[in-house]
């Protein structure tokens, strides 16, 4: 099993109990690819000194189409593991939807969606234009009580600034990467984080984890100024 720990372990001033997105939930979508990575990766989120983990898989109808039941089962099935691997942090499960026709579809007909905390629902959309139901979508979910958090904003490619307002007018919260901010994924996107930071316009902070290198690499960003800065604003992970 992989392990990024030291011979002496501690754990790391953290701010945040709470992590809110992540993909941790094996062979179920892009993230871990077995429960042995699931509690390398647990573990991590310990020495980093968090309590709490929302779990967050993909449903994403053309690629991962993962219903609510088989997502409460993978759940089910990681609690056993943490219990009888004796780690102490509270796991818990919900979804990361993707935006797309059969999501508008369930908001239409008010199916019940995975939600967290006080009826959080994480989404994502496409990552180069913006979806022609977006707007109708926000309106659909926030009149039936839903509270929209927008996954990752800063790595769309459509994204402007006066589009983030817009959409934070419209009521939906940001959750922004972790990683981001460190400049993991591009430049571009590193830039548009710290843009975020600069106006507070980040609600949630998130590690988007899929994978030991990944874990590692938070670790690693830890001490990051941009970071640090981002966990001083008035975020709501603790609050969940």
């Amino acid at each position: 099993m992989l392990s990024f720990f030291s011979k002496r372990k501690s754990v790391i001033e953290n701010p945040l109990h709470t992590d809110i997105h992540s993909h941790l939930l094996a062979a179920i979508d892009d993230g871990v690819k077995n429960w042995e990575e699931a509690e390398t990766v647990l573990r991590g989120f310990l020495e980093l000194g968090f309590k709490r983990i929302i779990t967050t898989p993909h449903i994403m109808s053309d690629t991962y189409p993962n219903k609510p039941s088989e997502i409460i089962q993978k759940h089910q099935e990681l609690k056993k593991l943490i219990a009888e691997r004796k780690i102490e942090i509270d796991i818990q499960a919900a979804a990361e939807y993707y935006l797309d026709e059969n999501l508008f579809a369930q908001i239409t007909k008010k199916e019940s969606l995975l939600t967290f905390g006080d009826r959080y629902l994480l989404f994502e959309t496409n990552f180069v234009s913006e979806p022609l139901q977006l707007k109708e979508f926000i309106f659909q979910a926030t009149s039936q009580g839903y509270r929209l958090i927008l996954a990752h904003p800063e790595r769309y490619g459509y994204m402007t600034m006066a589009k983030a307002e817009d959409l934070r007018n419209r009521g939906v919260l940001f959750q922004l990467n972790t990683l981001s901010i460190v400049g993991y994924y591009s430049s571009s996107i590193q830039k548009m984080a710290r843009k975020f930071i600069e106006k507070g316009w980040v609600d949630f902070l998130g590690s988007d984890c899929h994978n030991p290198s990944q874990a590692l690499a938070l670790k690693q960003a830890w001490s990051n100024k941009y970071v640090q800065r981002a966990m001083s604003l008035p975020l709501l992970n603790n609050t969940i």
